[in-house]
């Protein structure tokens, strides 16, 4: 089994390092557009698209559900996870309008005017569902295929996580709270909108984000060495739950997670050979292997590297441990690392630098929409590692590591050889307003 696997590996090494060299002197040119594009139909694929879209990029970004739609977005996913939902300190999800715990005046509660809206209709003042959710309905109606997961937790709203799991009847409570709220739709009245049943429907499954059970996670995230096997039963607890709700509803649930590169967090938090029986699929964390709050450019989501981490790196860990290539979806950055101040000459990388880059948003953060507009400006050369599967941008003084057309293109021949599960995105509004990310990815998935 082992001699297949490492052959496998080669292959897809091979695959993808022919597929960068074939494609890397048409570097500037734009992806192609495959398959339906706003038409209300999806391309078939046999691999997963699973694409998130997060709650607040309606605001700064103006990044709308209609925008998945005009883009060919959705033609081209399988999978929206919603992010995020939180738990709260008692143990139960729940959502509200708390600066900076829940948002439902975005999730359902916000009215949409005609423009923004997937059916070309304003939001009226007596439904009652509007906001985010009901443009997910809307969209979900439009593409029939598409399923929508709401997904819980993310790096910030972890905090209650291990607090909440650590006896049977408190995670049959949490489980039990998640199904009603996000299952059943039964969401808190805000006015004239939400109520029993409001949103019932438009969630499809769970995708548990738990960042991260029995590791550090972001700060005042709590975690205790029991998370391991408090995670395994309520995983279990999950999957008994929403499968039971599914016979009622003549329904299958999936139920999903997004989880960690480093072989210390999967071992100090993932009993991988006895939750993969539960999960549907796991979405790998296929990105921040370096940040720019290191002293050091480094790539952030190489292919391949030696003495570093990779995408192969984190593939390879979790099938060794018990998880089948199947349910591994590769996890990929619409996004890029940067920093600056960056010294010592060459291409830029693994040089000293002063700081995280300036960004439109967050320094050392930037949209892929952002950095393709540099990479067009002549000012950035584009550099890549044919080998390594990853490219940079570097102008003498600001380096930005990111992936584009070509690394995914890359990346989905590495995942068609490896016969993993699919790719998932992180995240959709920092794509171009015509998907150009998307549409890569989806062509060299088909």
């Amino acid at each position: 089994m082992r001699r297949r696997l490492l052959g496998r590996l080669a292959t897809a090494a091979a695959c993808a390092t022919s597929l960068i060299a074939t494609l890397a002197p048409t570097a500037s040119a734009g992806p192609s557009s495959h398959g339906s594009g706003g038409s209300g139909q999806q391309a078939e694929s046999s691999y997963k698209r699973v694409g998130y879209f997060t709650q607040w990029g309606v605001y700064g970004r103006d990044f709308q559900v209609k925008d998945l739609d005009t883009s060919g977005t959705a033609a081209r996913l399988t999978h929206i996870n919603y992010a995020f939902g939180n738990i709260s300190t008692d143990g139960k999800c729940f959502t509200g309008n708390v600066a900076g715990q829940a948002d439902a005046w975005a999730d359902y509660a916000r009215p949409i005017d005609a423009a923004d809206n997937i059916d070309g209709v304003a939001d009226t003042a007596e439904q009652k569902l509007a906001g985010n959710f009901n443009q997910l309905r809307e969209l979900k109606a439009k593409y029939p295929g598409l399923k929508v997961m709401i997904s819980l937790g993310g790096w910030s709203w972890s905090k209650n996580f291990s607090d909440s799991v650590r006896t049977p009847e408190a995670r049959r409570a949490l489980v039990a709270s998640c199904v009603d709220l996000h299952l059943k739709g039964n969401l808190p009245v805000d006015g004239a909108r939400g109520g029993d049943g409001a949103a019932a429907g438009l969630f499809d499954g769970i995708d548990v984000d738990w960042e991260w059970p029995g590791s550090a996670g972001d700060a005042g995230t709590v975690f205790r060495p029991e998370d391991k096997a408090n995670f395994t039963a309520l995983i279990a607890e999950f999957r008994k739950q929403i499968d039971a709700y599914g016979r009622e509803q003549k329904k299958k649930y999936e139920l999903t997670a997004y989880v960690p590169a480093a072989p210390a967090k999967i071992d100090a938090g993932f009993d991988v050979k006895k939750i993969i029986k539960d999960f549907d699929f796991v979405n790998l964390q296929g990105y921040d292997f370096h940040v720019s709050g290191e002293k050091t450019t480094a790539q952030q989501s190489a292919l391949f590297a030696r003495n570093d981490y990779s995408v192969n790196q984190v593939v390879f860990d979790w099938i060794k441990r018990g998880a089948p290539a199947r349910k591994l979806v590769v996890g990929v950055p619409f996004y890029g690392q940067g920093w600056t101040g960056v010294s010592g000459g060459g291409d830029g990388l693994g040089q000293p630098a002063t700081g995280p880059a300036p960004a439109r948003y967050a320094a050392g953060y930037e949209d892929y929409e952002e950095l393709k507009k540099l990479a067009d400006s002549g000012t950035y050369k584009v550099h890549r590692d044919l080998l390594g599967g990853h490219a940079w941008l570097f102008d003498g003084n600001t380096l930005w590591t990111y992936d584009d057309p070509i690394v995914l293109r890359t990346k989905a021949a590495y995942i068609k050889g490896l016969k993993l599960g699919g790719a998932m995105i992180w995240s959709l509004d920092a794509d171009t307003p015509d998907g150009e990310l998307v549409k890569s990815l989806h062509k060299g998935l088909s």
